[in-house]
């Protein structure tokens, strides 16, 4: 495509969204749930054929040397196709906040005034590597009574064209209009800078990806943008707490999978505790091919370890997402010098406390400032499907409009809205 041709494309992908739109807005709970169990139904027929068109991209990405976490992230396997259907039909039978009014309070005048929630409109998703977004993205459009563009990388395009395909069977059996989900059918970047540069028909745009794809949409866009940059980690084993508790928490934190965002990237111990935990945790990390790298306290707790890689860290590991087997590992005094570490370095997304300590806890939970905070559990659970949300579109880490997974509610708006019976201003 020329310059011309990606406008002209861009701009009509928006005038039929925007259209679209408006449909889905007044669509009937009922109507948007049938297109949900549809689609469920369409990704299990259709798994096979599913697997052969992400080989395609599989292929293509190994061939070209993509790394390794990357390779990972573009896999659409059985269990994940499995987990996109479970998730439409988990949406399907969430009940509709579209429409529903809150805090309708009578006021001295007679008039009641509320605020309702709307669907915020069209938004614009742009993301990397996992195709499975592709049906978050669109199953959470049509739930929430949205339209959208959903612009995928190149290395996913044929796993998202042939689920694009799916979504738009769906809406058209529930006779809602198919371009109410629109994938961008070109890997050219120009449409990027168009579609984030369209506020006459984009209302928000979500970029999911890397670091560095998210600063270049947030620094390009003349719509708001719904962001979050990296996913620096922390879990933090307090004194006192369950030892056993703590080993399986940072085990599964660090090593259930190395290349989500929520995955712990960071280890903090308190001293009184390290002694004891730090070495069995260590040996398991050993045993899995973790490197970590660790304060000088740290280190020589963990070099005994027999098989440990340790390294000393730096000061930039504790800023790091690594997205891969490495770990950073320091000690601290006590919970005030972990929630200070951690505010400090951490990229506000997910951060977890092991403790006994009901007090401890509860500081933790109030002066961490991040999207998610946890106590006793793994930092793993920041997710979507795993809040009860149906899905996700991804992770904000900004304080407005969004925070945390981003659902349904991240997906609306409120209007004022004010019921009266003839009352007048005196």
């Amino acid at each position: 495509m020329n310059a011309t041709d990606i406008v002209h494309y861009t701009q009509t992908l928006g005038l039929q969204a925007k259209t679209a739109s408006a449909l889905m807005a007044s669509a009937s709970t009922a109507t948007k749930n049938k297109a949900l169990t549809a689609l469920a139904q369409l990704l299990r027929t259709h798994s096979a054929a599913l697997q052969a068109d992400n080989a395609q991209d599989l292929e293509r990405a190994r061939a070209a040397g993509l790394a390794a976490p990357l390779v990972d992230r573009l896999k659409l396997t059985p269990a994940a196709i499995e987990t996109c259907a479970q998730g439409c039909e988990q949406l399907a039978a969430m009940p509709d906040i579209v429409g529903e009014v809150l805090e309708l309070r009578q006021q001295p005048s007679g008039i009641r005034v509320g605020r309702m929630r709307v669907p915020i409109g069209v938004f614009g998703m742009i993301y990397e590597s996992r195709p499975n977004v592709t049906i978050e993205a669109a199953s959470l459009s049509i739930k929430s009574g949205n339209a959208c563009i959903l612009r995928g990388g190149s290395e996913a395009i044929h796993s998202n064209q042939a689920l694009a395909r799916l979504v738009q069977q769906a809406l058209t059996e529930a006779g809602l209009p198919p371009e109410a989900v629109q994938l961008v059918q070109t890997t050219d970047r120009e449409v990027v800078g168009q579609l984030i540069a369209m506020p006459q028909y984009v209302d928000v745009i979500i970029p999911r990806g890397g670091k560095g794809l998210i600063e270049r949409i947030s620094a390009g866009a003349k719509v708001p943008v719904i962001k979050h940059l990296d996913g620096n980690c922390h879990t933090y084993v307090d004194d006192p707490c369950d030892l056993d508790m703590a080993v399986t928490i940072a085990d599964n934190a660090k090593t259930q999978k190395y290349s989500p965002c929520n995955a712990t990237e960071s280890l903090l111990v308190a001293r009184g505790v390290a002694a004891a935990f730090l070495p069995r945790i260590g040996a398991i990390y050993a045993q899995k091919g973790v490197e970590m790298r660790a304060c000088p306290e740290s280190l020589a707790l963990l070099a005994p370890v027999p098989g440990a890689r340790v390294v000393p860290a730096t000061e930039q590991d504790w800023f790091e997402e690594y997205l891969a087997p490495i770990i950073s590992v320091k000690l601290v005094a006590d919970v005030e010098e972990a929630i200070a570490h951690i505010n400090h370095y951490s990229s506000h997304h997910t951060d977890a406390i092991v403790t006994r300590d009901h007090m401890h806890a509860q500081r933790f939970l109030r002066a961490v400032d991040s999207s998610s905070v946890m106590v006793n559990a793994s930092t793993r659970f920041a997710d979507g499907f795993e809040y009860g949300l149906g899905a996700e579109i991804g992770i904000s880490t900004d304080k407005f409009h969004a925070r945390g997974p981003v659902g349904i509610e991240g997906l609306t708006s409120l209007k004022w809205v004010v019921l009266g019976e003839g009352e007048v201003r005196g």
